[in-house]
């Protein structure tokens, strides 16, 4: 007999607490009820309920089965789910929060070939390099880059981030290639506002953290693109992933120093409120980035 007919038979048995509730919600009779009941405690060689005159109880063996019945019940409603989406169009307004930079160098290109490819998602598009509440400001992801703690959320690899410290050659000639992060002149440093010095363990953040509380940095800003503009006139050295840097270092604008000790990788993630199922329209652009950008992205071949 159809195991998952039993277990759902069984479940809203127990739900309801009555084998004739039961019989109504599922539309058949209490025999047949019964009859599942029965038939699932045979399967199992136990006891599922203690019956009385008036009321039944879940045995101990009946509680544990509940849990199991009910989480094979989901997962099946959720495969089920899940299937059906594939052969729904992905349509409807996506709400998306972004940060800056990687927005305008990179993101538009994306946005541009993914509505080629689903003309019946339209993009809300906001911009900003703090960390938003996703759940709270009403969006349905946020692309995010660093290391995420929030529980609560759940979070998608895009792509890697490497990071670089570079300064001009201009700036190198003027004041020489430091060999190690001690090095560093701290007024040169040409700051990024939401940089979080606590998720590394590293000598150059080490570095960083400590010049920044000794001197005030040259410059402090919450966009990489200035800052790097501004190292590019020889003003001072940045700490910025290579999707901002990378075509400055390519020709020969900015040079990359004190390479090994460069902190590891981060990553770019698509960050959602934890749901058991998500949006069409969520997967397929989360889907979509993550083979559009790929673990090595282009702007670091």
């Amino acid at each position: 007999m159809d195991k998952l007919l039993l277990l759902k038979t069984f479940s809203v048995v127990a739900n309801e607490g009555s084998f004739t509730k039961a019989a109504e919600k599922l539309d058949t009779s209490n025999q047949l009820v019964s009859k599942y009941v029965a038939e699932l405690e045979k399967q199992l060689d136990t006891r599922l309920f203690n019956r009385t005159t008036r009321k039944i109880h879940l045995t101990e063996a009946g509680q544990q089965c509940l849990q199991h019945a009910n989480h094979i019940l989901e997962s099946v409603t959720d495969m089920e789910s899940q299937l059906g989406l594939l052969n729904t169009e992905a349509k409807g307004v996506l709400h998306v929060s972004a940060p800056v930079s990687f927005s305008t160098l990179h993101l538009a290109g994306a946005l541009s070939s993914f509505q080629q490819a689903h003309p019946s998602v339209s993009i809300n598009l906001q911009l900003n390099d703090r960390k938003i509440d996703v759940i709270d400001e009403g969006f349905d992801v946020a692309i995010r880059a660093g290391h995420l703690a929030n529980s609560t959320l759940v979070a998608k690899k895009i792509t890697t981030v490497k990071l670089a410290l570079c300064a001009s050659p201009t700036y190198l000639k003027k004041y020489g290639t430091p060999l190690h992060p001690k090095d560093l002149r701290p007024e040169h440093y040409l700051e990024y506002s939401y940089v979080n010095y606590d998720n590394d363990k590293s000598a150059l953040f080490s570095a960083l953290k400590t010049n920044a509380q000794k001197v005030t940095p040259k410059l402090i800003s919450n966009n990489g693109e200035v800052l790097a503009n501004v190292a590019k006139q020889g003003e001072g050295y940045v700490l910025q992933p290579t999707f901002i840097v990378g075509e400055a270092l390519k020709n020969g604008e900015l040079v990359a120093i004190l390479n090994e000790f460069i902190p590891q990788a981060i990553s770019l993630y698509a960050v959602y409120p934890h749901r058991k199922l998500i949006s069409n329209k969520l997967r397929v652009f989360i889907d979509f980035l993550s083979n559009y950008f790929t673990d090595t992205p282009y702007w670091d071949n």
